[in-house]
């Protein structure tokens, strides 16, 4: 048996429990707002399995075009573009510099090229396979012409123009990804995380 002889006892009014229930909020919100203001955890992305560098390798054969390969690395979600530059079939020529819409078949020297632009898109989904979007732009000289430019006749060649975008979906793993263009031209494409 307690004694309880030496205790204070308080009546517990419903006024007196809202004081104590009022009390008790603001002491633990003294408490716990604190926390709620603490700084948010910050997810690291070098960590997250999408992010980082891909080193890609894009290879090219092609009867129009001719054999090329670049190795690059991009960050998922970039784009990068380059240029190939070569030799046409049958070999450079001079071209005038008046003949007209010549810029992207000839080079600074003023011979003929042949020239394939490459912009490639890539974004890595959490499953590790990479999204892809690749633009194929090609220019080869056709033989030259002869065409009027201020009165002079010239000859000129013409631009032999293709372009096709290509959508596809590919492993991160090092697998190549085989893709032929509506031209016969073939492209194997292989990406690995870094």
């Amino acid at each position: 048996m307690i004694d309880r002889s030496g205790f204070i006892q308080v009546g517990w009014s419903t006024q007196g429990r809202v004081i104590a229930a009022g009390a008790v909020m603001a002491l633990l919100a003294c408490v716990v707002e604190p926390a709620a203001h603490a700084t948010p955890s910050i997810k690291v992305l070098s960590e997250v399995a999408n992010d980082g560098p891909i080193k890609y390798t894009v290879k090219m054969a092609s009867k129009n075009w001719g054999s090329a390969q670049e190795t690059r690395t991009i960050r998922s979600g970039q784009t990068d573009d380059f240029t190939w530059q070569s030799k046409p079939a049958g070999g450079s020529q001079n071209v005038p510099d008046a003949c007209p819409d010549v810029d992207s078949i000839r080079n600074a020297s003023g011979t003929t090229v042949r020239q394939v632009k490459i912009r490639f898109a890539a974004v890595v989904a959490n499953s590790g396979d990479a999204d892809v979007q690749l633009s194929f732009q090609g220019h080869a000289p056709r033989p030259a012409s002869a065409v009027t430019v201020g009165g002079k006749k010239l000859q000129c060649p013409t631009d032999n123009f293709f372009s096709q975008l290509v959508h596809f979906t590919m492993p991160t793993g090092g697998a190549d990804k085989s893709v032929t263009l509506s031209d016969g031209t073939k492209l194997t494409i292989s990406a690995s995380r870094k």
